[in-house]
């Protein structure tokens, strides 16, 4: 099948793959092939296909910093608890807990520190589309990690607060805010109409 993206199979830009050519694929095809949305950025934004890559990288970036901030914090304060003279007396329960959770906020941190490291290893090395695309899905391991650990703080708060059937309720309602905001709103919001239907003439589009 012939692509209608002239650039779309030339080696020098890294498209050589038959799946980076023309053909359909399953949910990673938003990260992996941008090249078919750049017929939309050309009209509409008026960005050309590198253009394109540093908007995405940058919007990439900001994400990152606001997500950076928290989890780093939340692991920062979750490495002190051990060192707490009440922490010994928790229930054997609650310190598997706090293990699981600090397990998942310090896997959360390097997860979402990686693509600052993978960008300085591949600089001016001309690979932005493959970084864009790798730190994309390092971005929603991160957030998924960073759900857990929110989960686990607020069982081990709530349990050593109240007791152990609070901390269960507590993590299960940040288990459902995290699932309805972090997953099903976005999800839901995938199935409206795209904003190059409602206003594809506009220039304007952010």
């Amino acid at each position: 099948m012939a692509t209608r993206f002239p650039w779309a199979c030339r080696p020098e830009l890294g498209y050589t793959t038959p799946r980076r050519c023309g053909h359909t694929g399953g949910m990673g095809d938003v990260a992996d092939h941008p090249e078919r949305d750049q017929d939309w950025d050309q009209a509409v934004r008026g960005e050309s296909e590198f253009q394109r890559l540093d908007r995405n990288w940058s919007n990439l970036l900001q994400e990152l910093r606001v997500v950076q901030t928290g989890v780093q914090l939340l692991t920062g304060f979750l490495l002190t608890l051990p060192f707490q003279p009440s922490f010994r007396g928790l229930p054997r329960s609650l310190h598997f807990v706090y293990l699981g959770t600090a397990t998942a906020s310090i896997t959360a941190t390097i997860t979402l520190v990686a693509p600052v490291g993978m960008h300085r290893l591949l600089f001016r090395r001309r690979h932005l589309q493959l970084i864009v695309a790798v730190a994309h899905r390092q971005a929603l391991v991160g957030l998924a990690l960073l759900g857990v650990a929110l989960c686990g703080v607020a069982a081990l708060t709530f349990a050593v607060v109240v007791n152990t059937i609070a901390g269960i309720i507590a993590a299960a309602v940040a288990a459902a805010l995290v699932l309805a905001l972090w997953i099903a709103l976005p999800l839901l919001a995938r199935t409206r109409k795209p904003d190059d239907q409602t206003s594809r003439t506009t220039r304007d589009v952010r």
